[in-house]
């Protein structure tokens, strides 16, 4: 029979969110801060070779209800100390896939474990069979849209997982003035075409002291493009526009400086590649959080970034460059039938979209009331109130035992790993894994009919190169 006595009160309720890199820390915080105010929160950050630096940190936390100043940076041995100490009923890992399954284990064998959470900061389609099978280990993972839903949902079923899946709005996007509603999606108007030459949002949608909109701003992906001669051909794009528009601010929005660690690395760096195209003065590069940016846009562009989200959520019209294909190597299958996809040539001309409001309704924009992760996470806690929460074990890659669990700890802690065990793992590990990739690029190479890597695809007015999958990134680049 349940005890009353025993029973945990919203009011008493605490939720422990573990980040690492500088795109799952603003999700992470951003996330937890769409609780009611009733639960008390913590947000750490693991030591590892993708923490954010101090700048990333503080701009990752703007307009969150965390600090940079209260969020501790702490050691992977050191968390079940902390866990001693904060005792929550909840713990949002908000970590990479791979870090998941690194952390999940020693949460989920504790004693009267906490409830696990985790999710992804970004898109998510297509649906990753992987990243389910990263996060096996949890309760509960948080999706934003009823696509992704859909998707994970039918993943899990295959893989002959038991994952709960919940529909949140992405944290920049709740109670946004372009948020969709079912009725909405009733209407489904065709997608406009925009030019932005002189035009700014409507004056209604905008604070009285709201900072003038002149800027164009160009969201930036640290994996897409990959290649050089891409970011190049992007760079003198973006240039074109600035020289025919004199009286705006191209910018170039960039998630770290040169030196920070981000999600996923960076070859080239946009700030590197700029004195390619000779940029005018008016073309920038700036870091800071997006929705400072944004504050003075007229318009977006980008290749993938959720960053166009925020952008229709503002009611400003946007546009996602189709140049390099539509793939989910790209990061941009989710954007067809938006009507946000257009050229570089639409680009330089200032031809800016509005979404069609179908696809809006079921990518990110559902009505208010269709989110459910906060019900389902009270759901769980309460279960936990009656009788402590089943065992997740771990069903896939077992392969290894307890070498590769070393191996796993170790690439995702890199110096930060203490243990001899890990040093050896690696040290074994990296060998072989290599072995594995050049076995998987000769059996690709073969299935392929010998083809090249390389192949050119040209576009009128501008020169691109692609890969023989039509990717255009490395054939053995692994999606985490």
């Amino acid at each position: 029979m349940f005890d009353r006595s025993r029973a945990t009160d919203a009011g008493g309720r605490r939720l422990l969110v573990i980040a690492d890199s500088d795109s799952y820390v603003k999700w992470g915080a951003a996330l937890a801060s769409t609780l009611p105010s009733s639960w008390r929160v913590q947000l750490v950050v693991l030591a590892s070779p993708v923490q954010p630096s101090p700048t990333q940190l503080r701009h990752a936390l703007a307009g969150t209800r965390f600090s940079a100043a209260s969020a501790r940076v702490v050691h992977l041995d050191d968390l079940d100390g902390l866990l001693d100490v904060f005792d929550p009923h909840a713990v949002l890992l908000s970590l990479r896939g791979p870090f998941v399954r690194v952390v999940a284990p020693l949460l989920e064998r504790r004693a009267n474990r906490p409830v696990l959470v985790s999710g992804f900061p970004g898109l998510t389609i297509p649906a990753v069979p992987k990243a389910v099978v990263y996060r096996e280990q949890t309760d509960l993972i948080v999706l934003h849209s009823r696509r992704e839903v859909r998707e994970f949902r039918a993943n899990a079923a295959e893989l002959g997982l038991g994952t709960t899946f919940a529909l949140a709005t992405l944290p920049f996007l709740a109670g946004a003035p372009g948020e969709a509603t079912d009725a909405a999606a009733d209407a489904a108007p065709t997608p406009d075409v925009v030019s932005t030459a002189g035009v700014a949002p409507a004056a209604s949608a905008l604070p009285v002291d709201a900072p003038a909109r002149t800027d164009l701003v160009f969201a930036t992906q640290a994996k897409v493009p990959a290649a050089r001669e891409d970011r190049v051909h992007l760079l003198g794009a973006l240039a074109e526009l600035a020289r025919r528009r004199p009286d705006q601010r191209v910018v170039v929005k960039v998630r770290a400086r040169r030196g920070e660690a981000q999600t996923h690395d960076e070859t080239f760096d946009y700030a590197d590649l700029m004195p390619e195209v000779d940029p005018p003065a008016n073309l920038v590069v700036e870091d800071g959080p997006m929705a400072e940016k944004l504050a003075t846009a007229v318009a977006l562009v980008t290749v993938s970034s959720t960053a166009v989200l925020e952008a229709v959520a503002l009611g400003l019209p946007a546009l996602v460059i189709d140049d390099y294909g539509v793939s989910s190597a790209m990061i941009n299958i989710v954007f067809e039938g938006s009507g946000l996809l257009g050229s570089t040539a639409d680009l330089v001309d200032g031809r800016f979209r509005t979404a069609d409001a179908a696809w809006l309704a079921d990518n990110y924009f559902h009505a208010v009331q269709a989110a459910d992760w906060v019900r389902r996470l009270e759901s769980f806690v309460e279960a936990r109130e009656l009788v402590p929460l089943r065992r997740l074990p771990r069903r896939r890659d077992l392969s290894g035992g307890v070498l590769r669990s070393a191996f796993e700890r170790r690439r995702m802690l890199g110096e930060h790993d203490r243990s001899l065990l890990g040093t050896l793992a690696w040290g074994v590990g990296v060998p072989a894994r290599g072995a594995v990739r050049r076995v998987r690029r000769l059996r690709s190479r073969i299935v392929r009919g010998g083809a090249p890597d390389v192949v050119s695809q040209r576009r009128p007015g501008w020169t691109t190169e692609t890969s023989a999958d039509a990717r255009r990134v490395p054939l053995d680049m692994a999606e985490v």
